[in-house]
């Protein structure tokens, strides 16, 4: 017998439109861009040649360190919405500072930035009928930082939502049963190490982005304030819209919210 498609109801497939506005906007380089007033290509071409290199290093540490201070230890206590405001705040006193000293900065700015933007992630989690004590979730809220919306970088063959979750499909699913398994977090774990890698592939895009603008001379403390607040406010965004996407796949079956999604025009 074949088996019958529940159909997705007017007001959720409303909110399935509103995450995917969230989920494939222009990403954080357009939000900087018309912040500054000029392309971040610009920026972007200016950083130190080894930079790269660096930056990866770096951005892989800072999600390392934010899981296991941040979204690892979060207990399913709170009933309260999501704090953005005190989150964004806390990230613009971090991007002042990193504003402040440049480049160097950013080493000592990024773990805590991050943690404060896993912290409120993970809230955004919980806002939408997530339990934080679930590995599914608590690796869900780890999975936002590789979803950057458009991406000057981006070349077309990674960039969309459902894309980019199907690459870390199998690194998420990996990781949970060795979590499950063991009963505890692992940070050396090569099951974990390979998912954080892979999300910093594409978190390190964002990173670069961020400190490009920062790095222009005009801006400064001043500038990295109001880069992080955008730079919080972008993570945010794309936290509401994959929550409110996890969300509809368990009132409806994945594939059908997949399907929907993807007929969707914004």
């Amino acid at each position: 017998m074949k088996e019958t498609k529940i159909k997705i109801t007017k007001e959720d497939l409303k909110e399935l439109k509103i995450a995917k506005e969230l989920l494939e906007n222009p990403g954080l380089a357009a939000k900087i861009t018309n912040f500054i007033g000029k392309p971040i290509e610009n920026g972007l071409e200016k950083l130190p040649q080894k930079w790269s290199a660096k930056l990866g290093k770096i951005t892989k540490n800072s999600l390392l360190k934010a899981a296991d201070a941040a979204v690892f230890t979060m207990k399913n206590t709170s009933k309260k919405k999501s704090s953005n405001i005190f989150h964004t705040t806390a990230a613009a006193v971090t991007g002042g500072l990193g504003g402040f000293f440049g480049l160097p900065g950013l080493a000592i700015e990024l773990p805590i930035s991050t943690t404060i933007m896993l912290r409120s992630i993970a809230d955004i989690s919980r806002e939408h009928g997530e339990s934080i004590t679930s590995i599914e979730t608590k690796l869900a809220c780890l999975e936002v930082f590789a979803l950057g919306g458009n991406s000057t970088s981006d070349d077309g063959t990674e960039a969309g939502y459902f894309v980019v979750r199907a690459l870390l499909a199998k690194s998420v699913s990996e990781a949970a049963k060795f979590i499950v398994e063991k009963g505890v977090i692992e940070e050396s774990a090569p099951v974990l190490l390979r998912l954080i890698t892979k999300i910093a592939e594409r978190f390190s895009v964002q990173i670069s982005e961020k400190a490009a603008g920062q790095s222009i001379p005009i801006i400064g403390a001043a500038g990295g304030v109001l880069i992080n607040i955008m730079f919080m406010d972008h993570f945010q965004d794309m936290a509401k819209g994959h929550f409110i996407v996890r969300k509809l796949e368990r009132k409806y079956n994945p594939e059908t919210v997949k399907e929907t999604y993807n007929t969707i025009h914004i």
